[in-house]
């Protein structure tokens, strides 16, 4: 009986097996019809449905009165707008195409600003408000467009005539009873034909008033038959004679730079700088590599903020002329990639921080480089300052960050 029972459950069992292997190979097969059929439409679908137009947003215009810098008008791409001198910027000085078609921040506007509401007339001068520029009534031994400069104090009226070095005899000559007389070049006849005399001509004046050309870079002072020219404090006079060029204290070890500190060159002198890396907060700390370079030490792999923290800071200095033209390219930025290790294959660059960041714009010069531009005119002698940043991305995923702090060492002088 019980022999028997147990050769029906072993049949029952392969059975079972049987029915089970049967279906497994039914349902194995249903599946990939249904796979097979899927790939079909998908295929016929992509190769039916036309490429979607890349993401971008409407074009800008620049505002009345200003600039726009910028032309492409992709998704994630900067336009940036300035206002001409003499006008301040209303709105957003930098918009970015989102990926929904629409820009971020607010329309910029150029609104026209009151020269003399910064009080630019320097050492007691008056402001006069003209249209769209100013002028300042100077006192009495002062000069210039702000009354920046010294003025050259003439010499009395007595000196001219009663210094001999500013008056001499003419030449004469008797010529078919007529007495014919002359002065020396650089000298002009004063008084009567009889008793005549060479008065010395002031270049520097006439000159001035006549409005030709400007005989010196700098200063004119006159002396008897001619004139000579003058540079400022740390600038020698060049061989031409009227133009002047700065004279170079760190090269020429005139500094008194201590050590530990850099000696930098600027117009007219020099300035001894120290830069020092942030103090750590946090999770984030910095170690000085170089001089004018800090690195970021090594993150924990959980602090999200210590990995948005600038990686590298580095410091420049760059000396400038007062009233440079502009636009003028001042400082690129530019990705070092490790060789063997994949590069970032997108760049952002912003102005972080400063105290006149009105005053410039970050372009893309290339692909990784980007540039500084000054698009405002400075007037010296003062230091701005202007911080750049540049992040890295790889496929969209942010990488890291580097900041430029940047210092202008703006003279007193256009030379």
């Amino acid at each position: 009986q019980s022999c028997l029972s147990r050769q029906q459950l072993l049949a029952a069992i392969r059975q079972m097996q049987q029915l089970l292997k049967g279906q497994e190979t039914r349902f194995s097969e249903g599946l990939r019809a249904v796979r097979s059929r899927l790939s079909t439409i998908h295929a016929s679908l992509a190769k039916a449905a036309p490429e979607p137009p890349a993401a971008s947003c409407p074009a800008l215009q620049a505002p009345e009165d200003g600039r726009k810098f910028g032309t492409k008008y992709l998704v994630d791409h900067e336009v940036h707008f300035t206002c001409d001198p003499g006008f301040q910027l209303l709105g957003s000085s930098t918009r970015m195409c989102q990926a929904n078609g629409s820009w971020t921040g607010q329309e910029p506007r150029c609104a026209e600003i009151s020269e003399c509401s910064s009080s630019p007339c320097q050492n007691g001068g008056t402001c006069l408000e003209g249209l769209s520029h100013f002028k300042c009534l100077c006192p009495p031994q002062w000069t210039g467009t702000t009354c920046q400069y010294q003025a050259q104090t003439a010499p009395p009226t007595w000196s001219v005539t009663d210094d001999p070095a500013f008056s001499r005899q003419p030449r004469c000559a008797q010529i078919a009873q007529t007495q014919q007389c002359s002065c020396d070049p650089g000298f002009h006849m004063s008084g009567t034909a009889s008793n005549g005399i060479c008065q010395d001509l002031n270049e520097c004046e006439v000159y001035q008033q006549e409005g030709g050309p400007r005989l010196c870079a700098y200063a004119c002072v006159n002396i008897p038959g001619s004139f000579r020219c003058s540079c400022p404090a740390g600038y020698v006079l060049l061989g031409d004679g009227k133009s002047c060029e700065d004279i170079d204290e760190c090269s020429l070890s005139q500094d008194n730079c201590t050590s530990g500190s850099t000696c930098i060159n600027t117009g007219g002198g020099f300035q001894c700088v120290t830069p020092q890396c942030p103090p750590a907060a946090g999770n984030i700390s910095y170690v000085k590599t170089s001089p004018f370079q800090c690195e970021r030490n090594p993150c924990p792999m959980e602090s999200r903020s210590c990995h948005q923290a600038p990686k590298t800071i580095s410091f420049h200095y760059l000396p400038l002329p007062s009233k440079l033209q502009t636009p003028a390219p001042l400082f690129r930025m530019a990705t070092a990639v490790a060789p063997g290790r994949p590069g970032p294959d997108s760049l952002r660059f912003g102005i972080a921080g400063g105290n006149n960041r009105g005053h410039f714009v970050v372009q893309r010069s290339d692909r990784h480089t980007g540039e500084l531009l000054l698009v405002q005119s400075l007037q010296g002698p003062r230091t701005i300052h202007v911080d750049v940043d540049m992040a890295e991305y790889l496929d969209r995923a942010f990488q890291a960050k580097h900041l430029s702090k940047i210092t202008l060492f703006v003279s007193a002088y256009e030379f």
